[in-house]
């Protein structure tokens, strides 16, 4: 394969994003266009848009690595990513755009403060240190990766990787917002769909066929064809399946997945969108596992499992196909990038400036303002990722399940459950948090490394509910959630 080859796929990928941005221009131009599109998105834009930033790089390189390493084992992955999925399309995104288009809700903090009737603010500083932690890791460990994935593919070299990455990803978000975002990601998240269904059916097929791709996997390993691997049905072997599991409930919860529900343009796109949304994510999944599975057949012995999609797509494939599967890697990376910048933006500037703080300054202001700081953010992170610091990956690690815990539990209570007071849900994103990071630095190892997310949710249901019990709900928001409840109606 050229390089040239390489860079004509890739100029042609990025010539797409570059116009998404310049035609996304028009909605920036205050908080509600730059922050969620003006509320406009349609149902396949944000169906596609959500799978694509809730699974990054790690859907490409990690679940395929995942299936070339422990096989059939894997398939819990799937199984919890579609239960979340599903259950955040039909049980959370109607009742929650309810809310948020009768408070006008541009931010989560936005949504829970009115929710709860906050006048201190308390859960708008509280989202800030929450998400701005967790993000800026998140995006240091994205630009590093994009930074090796242009040096790999191109011989850019590691900063100048990183910095062709950023510099890509900030132009169409801080040009065109949220539209510019989401549409992206809609982009992103059909090559990624396509790369996905591809993959296994030539790695299948290049095998023999499924009847000879499960013998081979048998002969070389028959944990590999085991539910849960070579860890039997013990404890560990449970604890492991359970932890794939719960990878799916971060969907029901997390802020920049939510942004999505308030962006539609109405109630009858979360209807449509829920089944575009659950198909991606079963294609996602099925195809990442199986090409995986399929990689180990054709390719054993790999030293780094994570590389069996960029192995296969160069040896299986034309040149052209070999690039565009290279650049669906940084699509990967970039549709996860400008989600979370534009979400750390959004709480600095909407829910700490404005709204905490009390700035009078103009939507205009403010969002050229929401502009700069996505900037800023990126900058620093960028700086972060040139120490290419070990340590930013460990972070990766629970920065998902940090910004779950913290705010999946409250946002379930606060639609679900009458008596979830302001304390309660104070109390409920604080101890989701703590939890997660506690439990990953000081106990995930004695406890067959169960996933840090099912401690994290125990302790936000618990503090949630159990600090609600003890103190008093606003009658006027208890009557507003009936009323929610009548105008949805049935979620199913």
């Amino acid at each position: 394969m050229t390089s040239g080859t390489i860079i004509g796929v890739l100029v042609g990928y990025l010539v797409v994003l570059l116009a998404i941005g310049f035609w996304s221009s028009r909605e920036s131009n205050d908080l509600k266009g730059y922050y969620v599109a003006g509320k406009k998105l349609p149902s396949w834009v944000i169906a596609f848009s959500s799978n694509a930033t809730g699974e990054s790089a790690w859907l490409l390189l990690g679940l395929t690595g995942m299936g070339y390493a422990i096989g059939v084992h894997a398939f819990w992955v799937i199984l919890g990513e579609v239960l979340g999925v599903a259950s955040a399309w039909v049980f959370v995104a109607r009742p929650f755009k309810e809310y948020t288009d009768r408070f006008d809700s541009i931010t989560v903090p936005d949504y829970l403060t009115d929710r709860f009737r906050d006048t201190s603010h308390v859960f708008r500083w509280l989202s800030a240190i929450i998400i701005l932690s967790m993000t800026m890791a998140y995006v240091a460990a994205q630009l590093t990766a994009s930074g090796k994935a242009f040096d790999s593919f191109l011989g850019t070299g590691y900063t100048s990787g990183a910095a062709i990455g950023l510099a890509i990803v900030l132009f169409y978000t801080t040009v065109g917002g949220f539209k510019a975002v989401a549409y992206s990601d809609f982009v992103q998240g059909v090559l990624m769909l396509g790369c996905l269904i591809t993959l296994p059916i030539v790695g299948i097929a290049a095998a023999g066929g499924l009847g000879e791709m499960f013998g081979a996997l048998e002969a070389a390993d028959p944990a590999l064809l085991q539910p849960m691997g070579s860890f039997g049905w013990g404890p560990a072997g449970i604890a492991s399946a359970l932890g794939f599991v719960a990878i799916g409930a971060a969907f029901l919860g997390s802020p920049q997945l939510l942004t999505r529900f308030m962006a539609a343009r109405d109630q009858r796109q979360i209807v449509d969108g829920g089944l575009w949304a659950v198909l991606c994510v079963i294609g996602f999944d099925v195809g990442a596992v199986f090409g995986g599975m399929a990689g180990r057949t054709l390719f054993p012995g790999l030293v780094d499992p994570e590389t069996i999609l960029p192995v296969m797509s160069q040896a299986l494939f034309p040149a052209f196909f070999t690039g565009v599967f290279l650049v669906v890697v940084l699509a990967a990376i970039m549709s996860t990038v400008d989600s979370l910048l534009i979400l750390a933006s959004s709480v600095v500037v909407r829910d700490v400036v404005q709204k905490a703080m009390g700035s009078d300054a103009s939507e205009r202001h403010l969002s050229i303002l929401g502009k700069a700081v996505t900037v800023v953010i990126g900058g620093v992170a960028f700086w972060i990722a040139l120490a290419e610091v070990r340590v930013i990956f460990y972070f990766v690690l629970f920065a998902w399940s940090g910004i779950a815990s913290a705010f999946t539990p409250v946002i379930v209570c606060s639609l679900f459950w009458k008596r979830t007071t302001r304390a309660g849900a104070v109390a409920g994103m604080i101890g989701g948090f703590l939890v997660t990071v506690v439990w990953t630095v000081a106990f995930k190892e004695r406890f067959y490394d169960l996933y840090e997310m099912i401690p994290g949710f125990i302790a936000g249901f618990a503090c949630c509910i159990g600090v609600s019990l003890f103190t008093k709900p606003n009658e006027e928001a208890v009557a507003e959630l009936d009323d929610v409840r009548r105008t949805v109606g049935p979620v199913f």
